[in-house]
């Protein structure tokens, strides 16, 4: 992965809260590794997580010796949460913001047909970590020292979406989770919460593949989501730019709402 494909986040200026450090989760590649690279970017150092051991060496070394480092695990796993929260704060001896990137959608069709037990993964890895490493993070540092959690839900915890039933419903939930944390961590920590439309990964791939134009056809803005496109908003957010911010969900979605009712 090169910083062109991740959409350029890196190229950004760094703001002037630089020197923090973040914990991504799901950042080996894609939306998690682009939101890594502007962070960097900003003078942030970054733990990133994610399954494969060397996926994430790969990212570590792009992202820069000192800059990153990187703990493989489940994101579901009490235990990886754990440990990747204590790594962090041994490596750089802090743990400022929290991005909850990492999620899961095994389960496409109808939800009459849904099997419940695919459900119940979905809702695991896409809601039950986040909360799990926001408890980590708070627990560890945030509550003593204060900082910011971003979520990356999703439009399809927005509205209806055909055949992604479960995956909308999990981020549904999410951009509720974000809302209750921002209650119950305030006035020290700030929770907020992204909502991509379809954005150019492997994760979409599916959704895109052979039919990019018609797929992009459909956002008034005339293209799909890049990495960086979600990345610049989710440094922002974490940043004190935003410092009065707290409790909202962000649609980065090229546009695609203004569709809704059209026609």
């Amino acid at each position: 992965m090169t910083q062109q494909q991740s959409g350029g986040a890196a190229d950004a200026p760094r703001a002037a809260d630089s020197g923090r450090v973040a914990l991504i989760t799901g950042a080996s590649r894609g939306i998690g590794y682009g939101i890594a690279e502007a962070l960097v970017a900003r003078g942030h150092r970054v733990c990133l997580t994610g399954r494969g051991e060397e996926a994430l060496q790969d990212a570590v070394e792009w992202l820069g010796a000192g800059r990153a480092i990187g703990v493989a695990g489940k994101a579901h796993h009490e235990e990886h949460q754990a440990e990747a929260v204590a790594r962090t704060v041994e490596a750089f001896g802090r743990v400022d913001y929290l991005v909850n990137n990492a999620g899961t959608n095994p389960v496409f069709g109808p939800i009459a047909d849904a099997d419940l037990g695919a459900v119940a993964k979905v809702y695991e890895t896409n809601v039950l970590s986040a909360l799990g490493f926001a408890q980590q993070t708070y627990r560890a540092w945030q509550r003593e020292h204060g900082g910011a959690i971003v979520n990356i839900a999703s439009v399809a915890g927005l509205s209806a979406s055909p055949f992604v039933g479960p995956y909308g419903m999990s981020k549904a939930a999410m951009i509720n989770m974000t809302m209750q944390l921002a209650h119950e961590f305030a006035p020290v920590v700030r929770v907020n919460a992204l909502a991509p439309g379809v954005v150019k990964t492997k994760f979409a791939v599916a959704l895109y593949e052979g039919r990019e134009e018609e797929a992009a056809a459909g956002y008034p803005l005339g293209r799909l989501g890049v990495p960086g496109d979600v990345a610049g908003a989710a440094a922002f957010l974490l940043s004190d730019e935003a410092g009065w911010i707290t409790g909202q969900t962000l649609a980065i979605e090229g546009g695609i709402f203004l569709n809704a009712g059209v026609g």
